[in-house]
């Protein structure tokens, strides 16, 4: 089966500052793959680059039969390629449903609006409670919840998490994880994840790879790497 994301040979960057390098990857459709490395690895970079914020300066991105290399993000998200950016970037003065509502903007989207609204706010009661709020008056945790909605409100085929446990509590980690791994169970999404819980990220994914300064260093199954003594040294403390 042709996997539902390729990216091959990748290289991009900001200005005259080369990020990555001749990076390859695939996503088969209802897989979890992760992207571990340390920060400044460009693994943020790399989730950019495929899904059209920042253009790759060699490569190519195919996803299912469509060549998305070169195509801004918004029409990325019309073939189905979604992005959670890291820190959720939320509109802060807009309420809470109209962040959401901002997820089914494009064509594809936009007459299912009210089947994917009612869909979130059964996904996250929480939402829906605070719908009318201002979203910048959201926790940590809601505010993640709410970019993971607008997002799902696109009808994603392939969702691409950046950092969705960044600087939340403990307990709420556990929940984003359990969230993440209800949606993937219940919508059948396919997910690529960058991640800095590596432990938790591993045993999630069925494969990962491993990113050093712009390069896939390391790449297998998540299980395998979780037991990889380099990766368990230089990422799990271990």
């Amino acid at each position: 089966m042709d996997p539902l994301l390729t990216v091959s040979c990748v290289s991009s960057g900001y200005g005259d500052i080369a990020v990555l390098e001749n990076v390859s990857l695939e996503v088969a459709e209802g897989e979890i793959v992760a992207v571990i490395g340390a920060n400044g690895a460009g693994k943020s970079t790399l989730l950019l680059t495929i899904s059209g914020h920042l253009k790759a300066r060699t490569g190519h991105v195919r996803f299912g039969d469509a060549d998305l290399s070169g195509i801004p993000a918004h029409q990325a998200v019309g073939h189905g390629l979604v992005m959670v950016p890291e820190g959720a970037r939320l509109f802060p003065f807009m309420t809470v449903r109209e962040n959401l509502e901002l997820g089914c903007y494009h064509a594809v989207a936009r007459p299912f609006l009210r089947q994917r609204l009612e869909e979130v706010l059964e996904t996250f009661p929480v939402l829906a409670a605070r719908q009318r709020q201002l979203a910048g008056r959201l926790s940590g945790g809601e505010r993640q919840m709410c970019a993971i909605g607008r997002a799902m409100m696109s009808s994603p085929r392939l969702l691409m998490l950046d950092e969705p446990t960044l600087g939340l509590a403990p307990v709420m980690v556990d929940r984003m994880f359990d969230l993440v791994t209800s949606l993937i169970t219940t919508r059948r999404l396919t997910v690529l994840l960058v991640e800095q819980n590596v432990g938790d990220a591993l045993q999630m994914c069925q494969r990962a790879y491993v990113m050093e300064r712009g390069v896939i260093v390391k790449s297998g199954p998540g299980t395998a790497l979780l037991d990889d003594p380099d990766v368990r040294r230089a990422y799990m403390s271990v």
